[in-house]
């Protein structure tokens, strides 16, 4: 149990990418973290393929200085969490204060919007390539890699990869 204790948030709204979020949260679960689901508000989560999230807690009540690490699922979700200042806010903390972000698939459109990625590496859906090199990040079409305190993943079939890389960074920090 390697994560014994630590506070990790994962976003989600409407069409979240149901694997992105499920998967990652029981293998940082089954390494003893303790995984809160934050949404807009405490109202149940469809997501992209039908399954109901139920949050733990708001978005407005989480602070990078309580957290040890943030996930961004990827799905439709993203985009709809982006237009809030409250999302970008968080993420922009956690990335100030070296948090390790793990974002997959489109949850790097919300990475773009907190304005984290110019001059890095990022990976995610093909459908935000254009989005990525156009925010200054350096495309790389690859599963997964970190690149400093961001973990990047591409899509559902790079989850293992994802998850696997993530623990790891995870693992190595102290806090």
């Amino acid at each position: 149990m390697r994560l014994k204790g630590k506070k990790i948030a994962t976003l989600v709204a409407g069409d979240v990418e149901d694997l992105e979020y499920y998967v990652p949260m029981m293998r940082l679960q089954e390494e003893g973290a303790q995984v809160m689901t934050a949404a807009l508000d405490l109202n149940p989560v469809r997501g992209k393929n039908g399954l109901i999230i139920t949050p733990d807690t708001t978005i407005v009540s989480l602070h990078a200085d309580d957290l040890f690490a943030l996930i961004l699922p990827g799905g439709f979700a993203p985009d709809k969490l982006r237009r809030y200042l409250v999302v970008t806010n968080l993420v922009r903390a956690m990335n100030s204060a070296g948090k390790t972000i793990g974002i997959i698939c489109h949850g790097g459109l919300i990475a773009i919007s907190a304005g984290i990625v110019k001059g890095r590496r990022a990976t995610g859906s093909l459908g935000i390539k254009d989005d990525l090199t156009n925010a200054g990040a350096t495309w790389v079409d690859e599963p997964a890699f970190r690149q400093g305190n961001l973990v990047w993943g591409r899509v559902v079939a790079d989850i293992p990869a994802f998850c696997r890389e993530l623990v790891q960074v995870l693992s190595e920090q102290d806090g």
